[in-house]
């Protein structure tokens, strides 16, 4: 702690503070100028993952053909049939009649029990499922394996030992094969079956087989019982076929049987004008948002009278003040950038062009998105948003659904050739890489970039001005320090020299 004055009486350390102040003003420009370009690249990295998130939804849903191309399916009974189209871009329709729904194959044990305290046979409790070895229930069991055959599958065997339990024996049923198991202590049996239907039987061999009771020649309750699975068998459009499940598709389309018909059952696809009228009108309403929202960026008014606060300016302000005043110097950060002005300017354009076609004779045709009631809104203030005509739209894409793919999502070797949505992608991508090169990405280092080398300078001259400043303090305090030992040493001779005139008289 520097303590001045106490010879001089004078402040000392208020002089020097505010001598520092006046000293300190390049170095507090320095530091707002660095917290405002941190601020600009801040805004830069999130208008750059604004525009890659906008990028990938363009790709992932207007630029994929089948989301023009969604199919609806009308069923005559849905009780019997159901159809869900699957990414078909073709037509389906016809009859259906069911002859036999597929079936799971099942196997059930013969009763588990153990005599109780009174010497009468009960079925095993689950406890007991859980507890019980399998030495327990045979001493004679040899065979270390319960060898299991599903069908479709090959044959797995279940490695038990004499301290194997049955609950670890249906756990490995459940985990290795194909086939479900589980004990129920209500019927005393357990129950097995495929865990896919089709046709064939589930086949249990093993000296086990008989201690489990899952021996099919055992007799009375010792008996296993075997039910063979089946497959779906069905005419589809005059063509007898089969299936080993009763959910499969063709060409596209899902079909579920799910009962038995005794008359044809009538299908017919047709274009899912509401899910494609959807997926235009959001592509519409990103883009409206997007070029709103960057507009506003680029455009932003710029206060130059604000600037960002000091810890000590923010000290004397309440809390609201300070949002208020930090409101208005971060503003305008990315106002008249040359990226996003070109990227917005080529976008307008972009979505007055036309694209090549055919219509639904086949023949050549330029299309435009004023063709789908899209079209430019006429206030100029709206900076190229889109307005669509609803009813226009619906009618082009039941008209022509390809000729709307082929405007907005197709896809080109040369990008000015693609659809609209490709087009528009590349600019966001073009611009993503001109803001790169400003203002890096959250893992580059500041030498990689513009604003990163202004920081990374500025940086360098704030070190620089604190060493100065701090080398300036130190000479003041010396400066004043020799003021007040000089004056001490003055009014120590005085006080000498009176105390001497004082002794003569």
């Amino acid at each position: 702690m520097r303590i001045g004055g106490l010879a001089s009486g004078i402040d000392t350390e208020s002089i020097i503070r505010d001598m520092m102040k006046a000293h300190r003003i390049p170095l507090d420009k320095i530091t707002q100028k660095k917290q405002y370009t941190q601020w600009q690249l801040d805004d830069y990295r999130s208008t750059n993952r604004d525009l890659r998130k906008s990028s990938d939804k363009l790709f992932d849903t207007v630029m994929k053909q089948s989301t023009y191309m969604k199919k609806s399916v009308s069923v005559s009974d849905d009780k019997a049939v159901s159809i869900t189209a699957k990414g078909s871009i073709s037509d389906f329709s016809g009859t259906i009649e069911v002859t036999t729904l597929a079936k799971q194959a099942t196997f059930q044990s013969g009763k588990l029990t153990q005599k109780n305290k009174d010497n009468v046979e009960e079925n095993l409790t689950d406890e007991q499922v859980k507890t019980l070895k399998i030495s327990q229930l045979d001493s004679a069991i040899t065979s270390p394996t319960l060898k299991i055959t599903a069908p479709g599958r090959e044959p797995y065997d279940v490695v038990f030992d004499k301290d194997s339990t049955i609950d670890s024996i249906l756990t490995q049923i459940n985990e290795k094969t194909g086939v479900s198991a589980f004990y129920d202590s209500s019927s005393g049996q357990i129950a097995l079956n495929t865990k896919s239907s089709g046709a064939g039987e589930i086949k249990i061999e093993g000296t086990i087989a008989s201690a489990l009771k899952l021996d099919i020649n055992g007799e009375g309750i010792n008996k296993a019982v075997s039910k063979e699975g089946s497959d779906a068998k069905f005419t589809f459009n005059g063509l007898e076929t089969t299936r080993a499940s009763n959910t499969f598709t063709i060409n596209g389309f899902e079909v579920s049987l799910k009962q038995t018909t005794t008359s044809p059952v009538t299908f017919n696809s047709t274009t899912d004008t509401d899910q494609i009228l959807k997926s235009v009108v959001e592509f519409v309403n990103d883009y409206n948002e997007m070029i709103e929202k960057l507009n506003s960026k680029i455009k932003e008014k710029q206060f130059k009278s604000f600037h960002p606060l000091s810890d000590e300016q923010k000290a004397d302000m309440k809390e609201k003040e300070i949002e208020l005043w930090e409101e208005k110097a971060k503003s305008g950060t990315l106002k008249g950038d040359p990226a996003l002005t070109s990227m917005l300017n080529n976008l307008r354009s972009i979505m007055s062009s036309t694209v090549a076609s055919t219509d639904k004779d086949g023949k050549k045709i330029n299309i435009s998105l004023k063709d789908l009631g899209i079209e430019t809104t006429s206030n100029y203030l709206d900076n190229g948003k889109l307005t669509i005509n609803e009813d226009t739209l619906r009618a082009k894409i039941s008209e022509n659904p390809n000729a709307v793919y082929d405007l907005i999502g197709k896809s080109n070797t040369n990008p000015k050739k693609g659809g609209i949505a490709q087009q528009y992608r590349t600019e966001l991508q073009d611009a993503q890489k001109k803001i790169t090169v400003k203002a890096g990405s959250s893992t580059a280092v500041n030498d990689t970039f513009a604003l990163g080398r202004s920081l990374k300078s500025m940086d360098k001259q704030i070190e620089r001005f604190e060493s100065k400043l701090k080398m300036m303090e130190s000479r003041y305090w010396k400066q004043f320090n020799a003021m007040e030992q000089a004056i001490q040493r003055a009014n120590s001779q005085s006080a000498q020299l009176m105390s001497s005139l004082g002794g003569g008289m």
